[in-house]
């Protein structure tokens, strides 16, 4: 699966549907294997932790917030072993145009805490 293909934008289509009904579920993480075969139930065959995983959340974040302000979605999807997010999210999550603050803990709570109130209503 290729980044710019019809086929990588049907799963992250997916992806972004799938991580949009946790937000609305209280911002309820999700593992990235539980994350993969809800895709691969979809029709999408996108591996756990490799090939376009990461960049389907990169994308799925950068398209609900393009600029920044609304909270990334990629911070509901947790590693099995400790239930929190790749060091990729925190890299995410601190370059521009986010730029969050905070140790990796504080901003990864406060990114789930806004992922909760933003999505409740959607």
């Amino acid at each position: 699966m290729q980044k710019g293909t019809q086929e990588y934008e049907q799963a992250l289509d997916a992806l972004i549907e799938i991580l949009r009904a946790r937000a609305r579920q209280g911002a309820t993480p999700i593992q990235y294997g539980d994350l993969s075969s809800e895709l691969a139930r979809l029709g999408h065959h996108v591996p756990a932790h490799e090939g376009p995983m990461p960049f389907l959340l990169e994308d799925a974040s950068a398209q609900e917030s393009p600029d920044g302000r609304l909270p990334l979605l990629s911070a509901l999807v947790v590693l099995k072993d400790s239930r929190r997010p790749s060091g990729g999210f925190f890299k995410l999550a601190r370059r521009a145009p986010y730029k969050r603050q905070g140790d990796d803990e504080v901003l990864w709570i406060n990114e789930l805490k806004e992922l909760a109130k933003e999505y409740v209503n959607r």
